[in-house]
């Protein structure tokens, strides 16, 4: 499993210990990636999927690799564009030069972001044109590419899966509610972007693991499938579920420039997975209930987090942003 100490990757992990699988982790434990996310049990090879010697040792005897390994925070790819090609490109294509040659499959994790904007409405299928609008996003398009020409070209055994926005427990607290969560138990400013009616579509961890799951085992050579929670909502509205749930105090939010290139809403359509017997399963108040009791039991995990590399990247993406900032 590549990527598998990071947040989705090591929830699929106990997954899979618990359905009683062998288990072998590769990771290259950038900021995000952390051991301490992996139950003991599992077999760790720190190292990089764009290193060919590091994937085929680590991936030696496996059934599948399954790639969660990926630069995966759009604010992240606009302050260092450069970065998210290695990973999400070519690490992709060493994936699939490996299981060329093995033929073992492999399930290419991807994000409903690769669609892009979709504020005239709808929702998106599989067989629609891919439109990002972030350089994450297109980087991950970008190595989506290249599944469907290995497997027409070269026969390989690949399938793609595109998740919504997923959240949880253990979630690096860059992204929106994670970075919420600990910054309302801090009792620090909320840096909500734009007027905060941006939507995406909310899928529970688990969910996403399971949706990933019945692809690995069920879906077909060269096929797509979206894995989404069909759960859309406004950011503030998000915010404001939140602010119920920590009993902070809302004068902490505040109105900052809006991200640039900001999509605006995410919709994905997921009939084509639920044919393989699917469907998320956990209601939003309760996952996002679920969610915050978590951080609010683990400061020991997330604490030592938002200090060093962390805080330099919160100073550099926010602390403008929050200097000029209005009340929400």
């Amino acid at each position: 499993m590549a990527g598998g100490a990071g947040f989705i990757g090591s929830h699929f992990v106990r997954r899979a210990l618990e359905h009683g699988d062998d288990v072998v982790v590769l990771d290259k434990l950038t900021y995000s990636g952390n051991r301490a996310n992996l139950p003991d049990e599992v077999e760790f090879h720190q190292g990089d999927i764009a290193e060919p010697a590091d994937v085929a040792r680590a991936a030696k005897g496996a059934d599948a690799i399954v790639n969660f390994a990926a630069e995966s925070h759009v604010d992240r790819s606009v302050l260092a564009a450069e970065e998210f090609g290695h990973t999400n490109f070519h690490g992709v294509q060493v994936l699939l030069e490996h299981v060329r040659e093995s033929g073992q499959r492999l399930v290419q994790v991807s994000t409903d972001e690769v669609y892009g904007d979709l504020e005239a409405g709808g929702s998106s299928k599989e067989t629609d044109a891919l439109n990002p609008s972030s350089p994450y996003s297109a980087a991950k398009a970008a190595g989506e590419l290249l599944v469907p020409a290995y497997v027409r070209t070269y026969g390989v055994d690949a399938v793609i899966t595109r998740g919504s926005n997923t959240y949880g427990p253990n979630q690096y607290p860059e992204k929106f509610i994670p970075l919420f969560v600990t910054n309302m138990l801090d009792g620090e400013p909320l840096p909500l972007y734009g007027d905060g009616k941006q939507v995406r579509d909310w899928l529970y961890v688990d969910d996403h693991c399971a949706g990933i799951e019945a692809a690995l085992q069920q879906g077909a050579a060269g096929e797509i499938y979206n894995v989404g929670g069909e759960n859309e909502r406004y950011n503030i509205d998000v915010a404001d579920l939140l602010f119920e749930l920590t009993g902070a105090d809302r004068s902490l939010l505040r109105r900052v420039d809006d991200r640039p290139g900001h999509d605006r809403r995410y919709s994905i359509e997921t009939t084509k997975l639920r044919g393989l017997g699917w469907e998320p399963r956990m209601p939003f108040d309760a996952g996002l209930r679920t969610t915050v009791d978590w951080y609010r039991e683990n400061r020991a995990w997330w604490e030592p987090i938002k200090s060093g590399e962390y805080r330099e990247y919160y100073e550099r993406q926010y602390g403008a942003r929050l200097n000029t900032s209005s009340p929400a």
